[in-house]
């Protein structure tokens, strides 16, 4: 097993000071025990934020420093001021609700961001500085979004993976954000990224493709040249431990106190950190709805809601503590009596013993949030009932819902559906709730931490190592064209020297880009080719007066220089295009924003303009439609940027190389510029020595790989330095 370097906001551990001591104590979270074999069986590192130790004097803070090397944990210390504006702020006041569909939460004015991106900076510089060649990195969570880019671009050659523990919302709520693409790109730093459920990836998959325009292939989407895996790894809990707890003496003893104080009671519980995403005021307000149908259950019934006290500083979290705290007086008052109210509420945090000790005594548990990325508290209740006993009330919007599908599953919106799923639960046979949670409890043990642990490092393990090319691009490829004797220039257009725009005709050469061709060809000893898919008669308007060769519909038409004649393939006939065209026309008239363009031997159905999600699910349905109409055909369906086009088979750029190179006098150096799936048929039709740029973050067979039409244009004008 490689070394494992673990990566997330906090440490596992909690540094306590009393007096003149100072103890560091491993944390008992579900994340730091799933986690803890690794981290021991590789011999690796955990590097995160050890909590606020500003006011340790100078030898306790060495005594914990000590600890934690010992613990092999490496702190990265926040400033207050960090605290504030990366974690409450930016993480905890704008990615937190939004990413729990909650956008009205969401500051108005994104005050935080810089703070965020540093402390990304900050974590990414320490990572790779603790970085050993053949080391696996796994970071956690939304706070350190940006950090698997930062590391990309700092360790290209390592296999990094990134988990996110909350939800991820629908492309609707995510595209809110403003610095939405930068997050995206950081996320995809990584190898593997990794959700709860199929729904998180279905929502990421769609974020991709309306924001940067990457579509997903099954299980990954390519990215500056890497297949990122995407996939669904539910967390799981420690079952075994749970299971244990629930039958040790003093839990028992626990489990048969509160019995005893509710005899004559049905017992309901809720345990939840008090946090504005966990349904905690519909909860409350669906007891009191059941309390008010069923009068019969009034003095009957015994609701304990521990609220433990989460993010204290926020001033949204003050806010809803006071509403849950209204409720629970207003319940109280309408149905207590002076030995008995309905709500215990308790604002505290309980230890593992005492939590096991609930779940074990609660004839139903309700786990009710609006939205949760997983939810481990139903999972640890399933885990805590060896009794098989007890009934489960969860939320369809919480994570867990996707495999414990034998709960009561409710609307947490819906307070009337609420009270009466809290009804039948209370109502259920001894042998429906066996049957329900001897399935619950498989479920949980199966998939447990160490589970989710392994699926996801096996799946990291299993990503090809990332290779760093000897040739990186811009700079290498600038050299070698220059130190050329002789040199061909064969050049793409759209996508390669302009970027792409809403409709061909919008996309003429830029008075710089027209400027830059004519001192490239001026130069001696050096061919210049522009090998497009456009229309001879517009390259004509806009190149014709370079001393350029030019190539139009991806090599149909051929024309040496200026003022010589165009001329055409042999044995190409247009014939074939009544049977293509109705299926193009079809989809255009059905699909608003496209259009088919006709070329003299082919068709293309554009959809630029369309919305990209349905514009790409078409796109695939038209491309299978032409395939079944086509089969076995003289004609090819190619796939491009935001196009379908139909040709016929062996008209392809590839044909323009022997003309471009007729008469090639020795030493010449040949160099190939393209973007998409038409440039890979030049690029394989190169001689041997030849230089292949793709320009882009696609597949290609190119050997040399740049950033865009503006990187394509440096290594254009690195020819004319001296």
């Amino acid at each position: 097993m490689s070394r494992l370097l673990l990566v997330s906001n906090r440490l596992p551990v909690t540094v306590k000071a009393e007096k003149d001591s100072v103890s560091v104590v491993r944390s008992a979270g579900g994340l730091a025990t799933g986690l803890s074999r690794p981290h021991e069986r590789s011999g690796g590192l955990w590097i995160g934020w050890p909590g606020d130790v500003s006011r340790l004097s100078g030898a306790q803070r060495a005594k914990v420093e000590s600890q934690l090397a010992e613990l092999r944990c490496v702190p990265l210390y926040l400033s207050a001021s960090e605290v504030s504006r990366y974690y409450e702020g930016y993480s905890n006041r704008v990615l937190w609700p939004l990413c729990h569909y909650m956008p009205d939460r969401v500051p108005r004015q994104d005050r935080d961001w810089e703070a965020y991106a540093k402390v990304n900076e900050r974590f990414a510089e320490l990572v790779a500085r603790h970085y050993q060649p053949g080391d696996t990195i796994w970071v956690h969570d939304y706070q350190l979004m940006l950090v698997p880019g930062l590391l990309r671009q700092r360790l290209p050659e390592a296999r990094i993976g990134y988990f996110h523990h909350i939800p991820f919302p629908s492309s609707e709520i995510y595209r809110m954000l403003p610095h939405r693409e930068e997050l995206l790109r950081g996320l995809l730093g990584a190898d593997v990224v990794g959700f709860h459920t199929p729904s998180y990836v279905h929502h990421f998959s769609s974020t991709l493709l309306r924001l940067l325009g990457l579509e997903t292939d099954l299980d990954h989407v390519t990215y500056e040249g890497r297949a990122v895996r995407l996939g669904a790894f539910p967390m799981g809990i420690d079952a075994a431990a749970f299971e244990g707890l629930a039958t040790h003496p003093a839990v028992l003893e626990e489990v048969r106190v509160l019995k005893e104080r509710s005899a004559g009671q049905r017992l309901l519980l809720g345990i939840d950190r008090l946090d504005y995403t966990k349904g905690i005021p519909r909860r409350l307000l669906a007891v009191q709805r059941l309390l008010e149908r069923e009068p019969y259950l009034r003095g009957r019934l015994r609701f304990i809601q521990v609220a433990v006290p989460s993010r204290t500083q926020v001033e949204d979290y003050a806010a809803y503590r006071d509403k849950v705290d209204e409720l629970v007086g207003r319940i109280n008052g309408l149905y207590g009596t002076v030995h008995n109210v309905p709500i215990h509420y308790l604002y505290r945090s309980f230890n593992e013993r005492q939590l096991v000790g609930l779940y074990s005594a609660a004839d139903v548990m309700l786990v009710t949030p609006v939205r949760d990325g997983m939810n481990l508290v139903a999972k640890e209740f399933c885990a805590s009932r060896p009794d098989e006993n007890g009934v489960l009330i969860l939320s369809e919007f919480a994570g867990a819902a996707t495999e414990l599908r034998d709960a009561v599953m409710v609307n947490p919106f819906d307070v009337e559906s609420m009270a009466d799923a809290i009804l039948q639960a209370l109502e259920m046979s001894e042998e429906e709730r066996r049957k329900r949670m001897q399935c619950l409890r498989a479920q949980v043990k199966s998939r447990d931490v160490h589970w989710w642990v392994g699926h996801f490092l096996d799946t990291l393990q299993s990503v090809p190592t990332p290779t760093v090319r000897s040739t990186p691009g811009v700079a290498e490829v600038s050299a070698r064209l220059r130190q050329a004797p002789r040199r061909v220039l064969l050049l793409d257009y759209d996508g390669t020297l302009v970027g792409y725009a809403p409709r061909p005709e919008l996309a003429a050469p830029d008075a710089e880009l027209k400027e830059l061709l004519a001192r490239v060809v001026a130069l001696p000893d050096t061919a210049v080719h522009i090998v497009s898919g456009r229309f001879r008669d517009k390259l004509e308007a806009w190149m014709g007066d370079l001393r350029v060769g030019l190539h139009a519909e991806h090599g149909l038409w051929s024309r040496s220089g200026p003022g010589a004649p165009w001329r055409m393939l042999e044995g190409v006939s247009p014939e074939w295009k009544e049977q293509a065209r109705p299926m193009l026309d079809l989809f255009s008239s059905r699909v608003p924003g496209s259009f088919v363009e006709e070329k003299t031997a082919s068709l293309a159905w554009h959809y630029r303009q369309v919305d990209t999600g349905f514009g790409a699910w078409q796109a695939r349905e038209l491309r299978l439609k032409l395939g079944e109409v086509l089969a076995g055909g003289p004609l090819e369906v190619l796939p491009g940027d935001k196009v379908v086009e139909v040709r016929p088979r062996g008209v392809n750029k590839g044909r323009v190389v022997a003309q471009a190179l007729e008469g090639m006098a020795p030493g010449t150096v040949v160099a190939a510029f393209g973007d998409d799936r038409t440039d890979e048929d030049l690029f394989a039709a190169l001689p041997e020595g030849a230089l292949s740029v793709h320009a882009g973050g696609k597949p290609s067979r190119a050997t040399y790989r740049v950033n865009g039409p503006a990187e394509v244009r440096k290594v254009l004008a690195a020819l004319l330095e001296p």
